[in-house]
Formats: C-alpha cells, structure tokens, sequence
C-alpha cells in the first residue's frame, strides 16, 4: 500500500509534458473557412443587396440602413417574374421527367445487359462529355429547324418546335453524365439479385423497376437535381430558339433589367435574383441527403 501511495505521489510531482500546438488542424479549418467564405460571399451580399436602396449599392454599402422589402414585388412586377416562372416550372417537369425516362433504361442496359458493340457505344457516349456545350450549339439548332419543319410538315403548326415547348426540354432528356451516373450504380447491384429475380420469372423490365430503381434513390434524385439545375438557369439556348415569351424561362426575365428599355437598378436585378434561387434551395435543402449519397456511392465500381 506505502509502495503504491508512493509512485502516485512520484506520478503527481513528476513535470506534465506541454501538448503540442495543432498548427495541422488550425491550418485545416482556416482553408474551410476561407473557402466558405469565397462560396458564401457574393450569395451573402446579393441577399443584402436585394433590401438595399439604388444609391445604398452604389455607395459600397455592405448592410442597408433600412430593409426596403417592397424591392421584392417591385421586381416580380417589372421582370414579369410569374409568368417566367411558371414557364420554367413548365420546362424543367418535362425535361427532368424526360431525363428519367430515358437515362433509367440507358444506364441499366449498359450495367445488366451483354450485347454486340456495349463497351464501343459507352466509350462513345463519354467521348461526348469532352466535347464543349458551345460546339453542339448551332448543330443541335439545325437539328431542332429540320425536325420543326419536319413535323409542321406532318401535322400543321401545332407540332411546330421552334418557339415552342419541343425545342427547350426535347434535346436535353439524354445526358450522357446522368446515364454514367447511373450505370455506376447499377453495375454495382449484386449480381445474385438478379439470379433471384430469374427463379421468380421476372424479366429485366420487371428487375428494373422492383429492385433496381427501389435501391437507387440516391443516384436517381441526384440526376434529377442535376437536370433541374440545368434546365432552372438555362438562358442560351432559350434565346436561341424561343422568340415569345409564352416559353421563356425565368432567366429571361432576369435579362430583361440589362435590356436598354428596361430600368437599369441593381437592387431589383438582385432581388429577382434572389427569387430566382429560391426553389433551388427549398430543392437541395429536401434532397441534400439523397444528393450526397449519390455522390458518393457511384464510380466505385467500372
């Protein structure tokens, strides 16, 4: 017992060693900080922007003196925000769901099924993810003009593509990253699964629908969340094909306040800007969960 009492008192008086600094994980937090406040920052002063006065943005001010919240539905009123709006809800539910139906099967083929020429076809299909968006423009727009001609041709104007819903969401329901994507996933469904589904009759159609899009939420919420995004800020395109406003999308109406008609005030172009954000976030912050699994549960496996 003495023996005991005395290296406990030996332990207690003998020097503490200092810990060492964490420069590592100080170094570490303080590249994430910076980072989020690159990210953050200019969504952070748009936000603060849009309760600004015109002079307030124009003197360099950070904060307003004072909320101005009537910014808001002074530029829904000028931009025509509604009816853009509802043209953009129009065109990313047809796209998206284009999307769906289309990548879905494209994918499963190339992960479950063996035919002539698979691995020629995938090598070509993500040969055409290199190619810049700027490139396919004009090509795609002489396809979109010869099938509107062709079938105005067949059944009058009211099949016409130009100027129409056709022309916006029709060239963009395949997407070789979404069918990529997808094929990742799917390669990596155990193989066992389907040997089941066999015994049990079921054919590809039927595995596909029962248990391979049950166990892909993830990726499929991923793509999309990808293709709203792609179809939400399209601008380019839009303009290129689309002469009315009965189709233009809500980023047309942000457009509008750079026009030389249109008033010039900065704090409205944010404030639509902001409204224009909006159903993106209310999206992500629903599906965030969903979206970072599907991240990081494809390209595991080639």
């Amino acid at each position: 017992m003495a023996d005991a009492v005395r290296r406990l008192d030996a332990v207690r008086s003998s020097p503490r060693r200092a810990r060492p600094f964490p420069w590592r994980t100080v170094l570490t937090y303080g590249v994430l900080l910076l980072g989020a406040v690159v990210a953050l920052g200019p969504f952070l002063w748009m936000l603060s922007a849009s309760f600004m006065r015109a002079s307030e943005i124009a003197a360099g001010r950070l904060l307003p003196e004072q909320l101005q919240i009537n910014n808001y539905p002074e530029a829904w009123r000028l931009a025509n925000l509604q009816q853009f709006m509802w043209n953009s809800v129009r065109i990313t539910a047809i796209t998206v769901g284009g999307e769906l139906l289309f990548c879905i099967p494209a994918a499963y083929a190339f992960a479950r099924m063996r035919f002539f020429g698979r691995s020629v076809l995938f090598g070509i299909m993500l040969s055409t993810m290199m190619i810049p968006a700027i490139a396919t423009l004009i090509p795609n727009y002489l396809t979109v003009v010869w099938f509107s001609r062709l079938s105005e041709s067949i059944c009058g104007e009211a099949c016409k593509w130009l100027d129409n819903w056709p022309s916006l969401t029709i060239p963009f329901m395949a997407s070789a990253f979404s069918i990529f994507l997808l094929r990742q996933f799917f390669a990596q469904i155990p193989q066992e699964l389907w040997e089941a589904a066999r015994i049990d009759g079921a054919g590809h159609l039927r595995f596909l629908w029962s248990v391979v899009l049950p166990l892909s939420r993830a990726p499929v919420m991923t793509v999309a969340m990808f293709g709203f995004i792609g179809s939400w800020n399209a601008l380019m395109w839009p303009l290129l094909v689309v002469q009315s406003d009965t189709w233009r999308p809500i980023a047309y109406g942000l457009q509008k306040f750079t026009q030389a008609d249109a008033p010039n005030e900065l704090h409205l172009q944010m404030a639509a800007a902001v409204l224009m954000i909006v159903p993106m976030l209310i999206l992500y912050f629903f599906t965030q969960r969903q979206f970072t699994e599907g991240i990081t549960s494809t390209g595991l496996k080639g």
